[in-house]
């Protein structure tokens, strides 16, 4: 089910680079604090996202659209230059290596 016409975007990252950056702000000098934006500034639509889903599991399932709800936002982008220069990070897995891996992981629980 997609939420309005799909053209959203979002920007995904993979678990275990959160969790890296999670660990390595939890590391950080003392001196630095406030907030700091962490994900992948690579933008996707939802339709993107949805469609490649179904592509890597071979899934002939058709999309539905429903009414986007209002509050929805349009886009969703984290500037991450503050880790990038404080904490030395950034992600550097793709959606396709990201999806791939969570794929493989319910396949071998499902």
């Amino acid at each position: 089910t997609i939420y309005g016409d799909g053209q959203q975007s979002r920007s995904f990252c993979y678990v275990d680079e959160m969790v890296d950056a999670f660990i390595r702000l939890m590391g950080s000098d003392d001196d630095f604090i406030g907030p700091v934006n962490l994900g992948n500034p690579n933008e996707f639509t939802i339709r993107e996202l949805a469609e490649k889903t179904l592509a890597m599991v071979g899934s002939k399932s058709k999309l539905i659209n429903e009414p986007l709800p209002e509050d929805d936002p349009r886009q969703r982008q984290p500037d991450i230059s503050l880790a990038k220069e404080k904490l030395g990070w950034e992600p550097v897995i793709k959606l396709d290596e990201g999806l791939g891996k969570t794929i493989e992981y319910f396949k071998s629980v499902l």
